[in-house]
C-alpha cells in the first residue's frame, strides 16, 4: 500500500525486506491524490520498533497514507536518539493549527504513576483537547487508552495487582460494528500491562464495549459517535516483543510470569506462536477505512 514515509526512516528498509510496499516522498509528490493524513503520537521507549510495528499495519490498505510522526516536546528520550527524533519527529506545537483524518496514541510504561504525575501528561492532554477538532478519529492503544478514557471520560485505570502478560481469546460483543468486521469469535490479541479499566465505569459513561476477553477484561471500546476508539491491548506487537519485555523483567530480577498462551507448550525454552497477525491487520485496516476515510471531509478546515 502506498505508505508516503520520509526517505531515511529505518522502518523504509525493513518494509522492503518483508515486501510491503512503500511510497517515499519524491513519488507521492507525482500523483493527483489527497493522502489521509494521520498522525502518531509515539510514547513509546522503543520508538523505532513501534513505528515500524505500527506503520506496518498501517500498510494492509490501497489508501495513500501521510504519516506524521509526533513527540513531546517536554520528554526526553533516553532509549532513541536525538538525530533520529529530529529527523523524522515534529511536536505538537510544530502541528497544532494543522488538521488531521486520523491520530494514534501508543502506550507508555508509566502504568505506576498518577496520569498528572506524567511529566508529558499537561502536553499531552493539549493534544488530546485539540484532538476534538482537529482531528476526525482518534486510536488510543493501551496507556494511551488509558490516558484518553481519564481524559475524555473522567475513567480512572485501577491496579490488577500482577502484570497481564501474554496472548488471550477475545469475543466481539457488538456484531454490527464496522471495526470489528470479519473477526472471529474466539480471536487472539496481546496484552502487556499492570492496570486496566472496568467495564461498566465505560459503559456509564456512555461508551459502547465492542470486545473483551473473559482472561484479559476489556479490550475494544468507543464512544457513542465513534470518533474516539479504545485498545486496551497491543494488536501492533511483532512476534517477540512479549519475549523481550520477558527476559528483560527477568534481568531486572522481577520475577515475571511468562507470557499466557504466548510460548509453544507454554514454556519460555520454545518459541512463541504468533496468533494475532491476521486480526492486527483487519483491526487497523477497518478503523482507517470505516472509521476515517469512509467519514473524514474531504476538506480538512470542514473538520470540527
Amino acid at each position: 500500500m502506498p505508505v508516503n514515509l520520509p526517505n531515511n526512516l529505518p522502518a523504509v528498509e525493513t518494509f522492503k525486506a518483508e515486501n510491503i510496499f512503500v511510497m517515499t516522498e519524491k513519488r507521492a509528490c507525482t500523483q493527483d491524490i489527497r493522502p489521509l493524513e494521520i498522525g502518531i503520537v509515539n510514547l513509546m521507549p522503543t520508538k523505532i520498533a513501534t513505528e515500524t510495528q505500527l506503520l506496518r499495519l498501517l500498510s494492509n490498505s490501497p489508501l495513500q497514507i501521510e504519516v506524521t510522526l509526533l513527540q513531546m516536546g517536554g520528554h526526553v528520550s533516553r532509549n532513541t536518539s536525538k538525530e533520529h527524533l529530529d529527523a523524522f519527529y515534529k511536536t505538537f506545537e510544530d502541528i497544532q493549527t494543522r488538521r488531521f483524518d486520523g491520530l494514534i496514541i501508543t502506550g507508555a510504561p508509566v502504568e505506576h504513576l498518577p496520569f498528572e504525575e506524567v511529566d508529558y501528561w499537561n502536553e499531552l492532554c493539549a493534544v488530546m483537547e485539540w484532538s476534538k477538532t482537529h482531528v476526525y478519529n482518534t486510536l488510543h492503544i493501551c496507556w494511551g487508552a488509558q490516558a484518553g478514557l481519564f481524559y475524555h471520560h473522567g475513567i480512572d485505570k485501577y491496579e490488577l495487582g500482577e502484570k497481564l502478560s501474554g496472548v488471550y481469546p477475545h469475543r466481539v460483543q457488538v456484531p454490527s460494528s464496522r471495526l470489528m468486521r470479519g473477526f472471529d469469535d474466539p480471536f487472539w490479541a496481546p496484552h502487556s500491562r499492570y492496570t486496566g479499566n472496568r467495564e461498566e465505569d465505560l459503559v456509564a459513561a456512555g461508551l459502547e464495549i465492542l470486545s473483551n476477553s473473559e482472561e484479559a477484561g476489556l479490550y475494544i471500546a468507543a464512544s457513542a459517535d465513534r470518533r474516539q476508539v479504545f485498545v486496551t491491548g497491543h494488536s501492533e506487537y511483532d512476534k517477540m516483543t512479549l519475549d523481550a519485555e520477558f527476559r528483560r523483567d527477568k534481568d531486572r530480577g522481577l520475577n515475571p510470569k511468562p507470557p499466557a498462551n504466548y510460548y509453544e507448550g507454554d514454556d519460555p525454552q520454545n518459541p512463541p506462536l504468533m496468533r494475532w497477525r491476521s486480526h492486527a491487520y483487519l483491526l487497523f485496516s477497518n478503523w482507517l477505512n470505516y472509521y476515517v476515510y469512509q467519514e473524514t471531509p474531504y476538506n480538512l478546515a470542514a473538520i470540527s
